[in-house]
């Protein structure tokens, strides 16, 4: 078992490369992909492996990337397409939503679309506007497209090439704050025993009270959960991964034996990924809930300026305060 210590942007890497390997049909484009190896380094060393024919440097045109990758997907191909930052999908997304979320249901199942758009998506890096957006409700609430969302180097490994193995298209959200941190990962694990890629997975078992996040906020959600424990509480964390399909049977489960659940994410609450969540656990646990289920968000503004992020962002503090109210009814 070959198991190494990585940062989350070298596991996405490392699961790009061995995609790469896997089929040659796979390729990787977007803005400065190629030789420069990406903004953040993701795609460093391919296009010097791989050569400029599968990890390709494209124009400044998002709406370009993603519709040439349409063209490659019906074609046979499987086109990874990097958005260099959360901010700039918007000129692409009447792609996304017109043509790859609807080729297939337009087809009547004859075409497929198996593409990968890649997103580092949060805030938390000290960016200018436009580079700290979380724009997954836009996607999750369209048909057609599935979204997922790693949080920790073993996953992002795995589930980058998960992702790309699907014949469906995927919006694949990297939480960017979280590129330099570091985990265990195992270089070996066969995808064919690989966790769902659709799955939740329990990171923390608990009794009291019920965390569920994705992305960044998994680690604030654990780093809450360790804080509450020195004061009694045993929080459960749930990391979704998937936002679209939502699977909520581990939330289910863990919410009838705690009473309680907090739903925390970046993107501001009105009509986000909270919402839902919380109207699914409510009809689905009524009889359970000892609170109403509370949401823990960024703030109903545009993305701040960066010397006041931190203002904006969930942390400890505002996740166990909504601990603390779920305590109070």
């Amino acid at each position: 078992m070959a198991t190494e210590t990585l940062t989350l942007g070298k596991a996405l890497n490392n699961g790009l490369r061995r995609a790469l390997e896997a089929d040659p049909k796979v390729v990787v484009m977007g803005e400065d992909v190629g030789k420069l190896g990406g903004v953040f380094r993701i795609t460093d060393g391919l296009q010097k492996d791989f050569g400029d024919q599968r990890v390709i440097d494209t124009p400044l045109a998002e709406s370009g990337i993603i519709g040439t990758a349409v063209g490659l997907a019906i074609r046979g191909y499987r086109p990874v397409c990097e958005i260099q930052f959360d901010g700039f999908v918007y000129p692409a997304y009447d792609q996304i939503v017109s043509q790859v979320a609807k080729m297939h249901y337009r087809s009547r199942g004859k075409l497929s679309i198996p593409m990968v758009i890649r997103i580092p998506f949060g805030g938390g890096i000290g960016a200018v506007e436009h580079h700290s957006e979380s724009p997954e409700a836009y996607f999750a609430h369209t048909a057609g497209l599935k979204v997922v969302s790693c949080s920790n180097p073993q996953d992002a490994y795995v589930m980058i090439q998960q992702a790309i193995a699907s014949d469906d298209p995927i919006v694949f959200l990297e939480p960017k704050r979280r590129y330099w941190e570091k985990g265990q990962v195992d270089l070996d694990a066969p995808l064919s025993e690989a966790y769902p890629l659709h799955s939740a997975r329990v990171v923390r078992p608990g009794t009291d009270v019920t965390l569920l996040a994705y992305g960044p906020m998994v680690r604030t959600c654990l780093e809450a959960a360790t804080a509450a424990a020195e004061d009694g509480r045993e929080l459960e964390v749930i990391d979704l991964r998937s936002l679209s399909p939502l699977d909520l049977s581990a939330a289910y489960e863990s919410v009838k034996r705690t009473g309680r659940a907090v739903v925390v994410h970046e993107a501001p609450s009105n009509i986000g990924l909270g919402a839902e969540l919380a109207a699914r656990i409510t009809e689905e646990c009524f009889y359970s809930l000892e609170s109403p289920v509370l949401r823990v968000t960024g703030f109903d503004t545009p993305y701040p300026a960066a010397r006041v992020e931190e203002e904006y962002l969930p942390d400890l503090d505002r996740v166990l305060d909504a601990v603390d109210r779920t305590f109070g009814w």
